[in-house]
């Protein structure tokens, strides 16, 4: 069974990942969770080789045996696209495929809230989509582009690693720049940004402290920037960039940030009733006057409580929104458990709607 059978079959289970390595069956992840292909066999070396040559170029396969390790784009027959990485494991090869519709899909579609398109139509200001690796931050950061494409007239330049989304031209122009491929690393890449005259400006992820320096620098330029994170919540996803500079330079960095920065959107896929699919639970923190008071003078340990608005605000803290998520009946008390960060928090959100809910907390 070729690479592309496999594939065929993960994207039949509506699968999100196809995972391949020697001497075990494919692993494809549905809804979160990890399933073995059963109607193949473990692979072989010869099998991963296979694979690996089908889906990447000659130079893909030289900057492999180099690095011994690869991230890049594979688009299917059908449009569909492929981030795929691959990895020596043990002194083998591994691979993995995350699989990506061929049309971006819509704000709508993904049943974010409204707050995400009114964002999208910014003319400035710091944007971060954040959450654990798997998440849709990639997909999220696609929809608002598509969102702005769709009804505004702006030039929009993106630098990603991979490119995952291919954006076509409709209201807006787009220019797409891939790290290996177009540019040599993302620092350098962002440094001549502004040479294209964009409106927007869209950077894969902010992975270390040069790049987060570009950013903030090209956010301080008046330009709406949009990129990614890896924290789980919004003040940690603030910390982390801080902490990616030197100890003598981060007051200055927390006094940008907290001019600049306009929202962190944190996310976590999670499981709707009876396995029928994910649906994001959001963390929003529009940053307020009160937020970047905070920011500024480094109390960023109290961020979690200053987002805590109790619904009088944008703001809202993933207990909530998972919470709201359950009270629509979308998804599971179990699933809210499982997922939240306060079980004291869901106590209080969840009480006067499920008199149990003291009960099963505690006792999970």
């Amino acid at each position: 069974m070729d690479i592309f059978q496999l594939l065929e079959i993960a994207k039949a289970y509506k699968a999100s990942d196809l995972h391949l390595s020697v001497d075990s069956l494919p692993l494809i992840r549905v809804d979160g969770e990890l399933m073995r292909i059963a109607q193949s066999e473990p692979l072989t070396i010869a099998d991963l080789e296979v694979a690996f040559m089908q889906v990447a170029n000659l130079a893909k396969l030289e900057k492999f045996q180099k690095d011994m390790e690869l991230d890049f784009q594979h688009i299917l027959p059908d449009g569909t696209n492929l981030r795929c990485s691959a990895a020596q494991e043990r002194g083998q090869l591994s691979l993995a495929f995350r699989i990506l519709p061929a049309v971006v899909p819509t704000i709508d579609e993904l049943e974010l809230p409204e707050a995400y398109k009114k964002l999208a139509q910014l003319e400035k200001g710091l944007i971060i989509v954040s959450g654990p690796t798997g998440s849709g931050k990639t997909t999220t950061q696609a929809a608002m582009i598509q969102y702005i494409n769709d009804h505004q007239t702006r030039h929009i330049v993106s630098v990603e690693d991979p490119i995952e989304y291919s954006h076509r031209n409709i209201k807006s122009k787009i220019i797409q720049r891939e790290l290996g491929g177009d540019t040599l690393s993302f620092e350098q890449a962002l440094k001549h940004t502004l040479r294209h005259d964009p409106d927007v400006i869209v950077v894969g992820e902010m992975r270390d402290s040069e790049t987060a320096a570009a950013v903030i620098s090209l956010a301080e330029t008046g330009h709406l920037v949009i990129t990614t994170g890896h924290a789980p919540r919004a003040a940690q996803t603030v910390e982390r960039i801080v902490d990616l500079f030197p100890y003598e330079q981060r007051y200055q960095v927390q006094m940008r940030l907290a001019s600049l920065l306009t929202a962190v959107l944190c996310q976590v896929l999670v499981p709707r009733v009876n396995r029928s699919g994910r649906i994001a639970a959001v963390e929003i923190m529009m940053v307020n006057p009160a937020i970047k008071n905070l920011i500024r003078e480094g109390k960023l340990t109290l961020l979690d409580e200053a987002i805590r608005d109790y619904g009088q605000g944008n703001n809202t803290t993933l207990d909530e929104s998972l919470c709201k998520l359950f009270r629509q009946g979308i998804i599971t008390i179990e699933t809210v458990k499982r997922y939240c960060h306060d079980a004291e928090e869901i106590n209080r959100l969840t009480s006067n709607l499920f008199p149990r809910m003291k009960t099963l907390v505690h006792s999970a």
